[in-house]
Parts: C-alpha cells; sequence; structure tokens
C-alpha cells in the first residue's frame, strides 16, 4: 500500500494501491504544482511489476496506468515544470515519458562508448538535473552514476565508485554537486563535481564516535531549500 500522510498533523490521509497480493511499490513522486493540469494532488508510482500508476491521492482514484512488459520499475522523477518524467529499473535503460499523452517519447540506452558504456545492472536512483532540461542523472548495482544527455540518446559521462541500491542519487539546487550515498560500510555519502566528475568530499555518517555496526545507506536527499544547505540520509546495518 501506498500511505499518504497529512503533514501538518502527522496523521494518516489517504491510503492507495490497498490490493492484496500485488509486488512492491518502490517509488513515488507528486507531479510538479507547475504542470499544465488542473487536476492537483497526483502521486506517480512504480512498482517491482513494471507499472507506472497516476493517482489522484485526494480521491483514491487511479487516473492512467502504464505497464513496461518484463520490467521491474525502481525509480522515476519528473522534469522541473512537470511535462515530462522518467522511469528506469531492471533493463538498465531510462524510458521518457509525455506528461500530457502518457505516451513513451523517447528510451536512453547504453553510452557513447568512449567515457562511459552505460549501465550494465539494475538501476536505482534517477533524477532530473534542475537546471538542464536535457540532462538526466542515474545510480545503480553497478558502482557507477550515469549522465545522460537526451538530446544524444544515451549517457554521455560516468562517476565511478558508488554503489546505488535505493533512491541514493540527487543534484544540489544549482545543479554543480552531486550527492550519492552507497549501500556499504564505509565512504557512504559522498559529494561530486557535477561538471568534473571529481570527489569533492566523503561526509563522515559520524563523527568522534566508534562506529560498532556501520550504516549502509539506501536514501541521500539534499534539502529542497536554495543552498541545499542539508543532507537527509537513512540505511540499514545500525539502521539510522
Amino acid at each position: 500500500s501506498i500511505m499518504v500522510y497529512n503533514s501538518v498533523t502527522g496523521k494518516l490521509a489517504f491510503v492507495l494501491n490497498s490490493e492484496e497480493n500485488r509486488l512492491p511499490t518502490t517509488q513515488v513522486r507528486w507531479r510538479p504544482l507547475q504542470c499544465f493540469s488542473k487536476t492537483k494532488n497526483v502521486l506517480v508510482s512504480v512498482g517491482a511489476d513494471g507499472r507506472v500508476v497516476h493517482w489522484h491521492a485526494s480521491s483514491g482514484k487511479v487516473l492512467h496506468e502504464i505497464v513496461e512488459p518484463d520490467n521491474q520499475l525502481f525509480c522515476l522523477d519528473y522534469l522541473m515544470d512537470g511535462s515530462q518524467f522518467a522511469t528506469a529499473g531492471k533493463r538498465r535503460e531510462i524510458r521518457i515519458y509525455d506528461e500530457y499523452t502518457k505516451k513513451l517519447a523517447q528510451v536512453l540506452k547504453g553510452g557513447d562508448s568512449v567515457h562511459t558504456p552505460g549501465h550494465s545492472n539494475r538501476v536505482f536512483s534517477l533524477k532530473y538535473h534542475p537546471t538542464m532540461r536535457h540532462v538526466l542523472v542515474t545510480g545503480g548495482w553497478d558502482n557507477t552514476v550515469q549522465i545522460w544527455d537526451i538530446r544524444e540518446g544515451h549517457a554521455v559521462r560516468a562517476i565511478f565508485g558508488p554503489h546505488i541500491c535505493g533512491d541514493a542519487v540527487d543534484v544540489s539546487q544549482d545543479g554543480e554537486t552531486i550527492l550519492t550515498g552507497s549501500w556499504r560500510v564505509e565512504k557512504q555519502l559522498q559529494l561530486w563535481d557535477f561538471r568534473s566528475e571529481k570527489l569533492l568530499d566523503t561526509v563522515p555518517w559520524r563523527k568522534g564516535a566508534s562506529i560498532v555496526q556501520p550504516c549502509m545507506v539506501y536514501s541521500a536527499q539534499f534539502s529542497k531549500d536554495e543552498a541545499s544547505s542539508m543532507i537527509a540520509a537513512g540505511g540499514s546495518g545500525a539502521n539510522e
């Protein structure tokens, strides 16, 4: 099920996708308010069954459903103006949809064979660049973060090292820094320069304390203020 909570009271407001025997819902995104549609409170989910579902959260109704055959979906994201969204998962490709028609607009595959071959394993995190509408950033099991150019139709650059197993790739609001959260016992949180792909900093999980049981990160995100001044992250192991 998808549980929607009131952010003011903390109380459960709506329950979506309550059917039994469904495969897991793996990620949800609110459709941006800037979207052309008059319908508000639209939540989009993807799941391990390959479904992309547009929900009207207030009424619980399914507005639209897309099924990607023979795929397991683990992540999605919206372009900042809500005009398109992208999905990724088991098939190591990025599928871009037009929000107005809900039709598949483009499939990004592989790399340029010079700087990167693209993903070689499952993709678990996907983000549109906040200032460059033709750029997406993804991460997955293959220990890479791929930078994609929609105009080229494939990945054009890569960062090698981060082991991404959840929603643990993000881009700062100014577009200059990439955050990664790796599912491993050390060097979990790292900051990278978007333009050069160079490592800027490794953020220690704890300071001034011995780590008896390290936390392996599943999720990491920047705060949404203009300065991206905070990072929220969590994972398994120490369950923090």
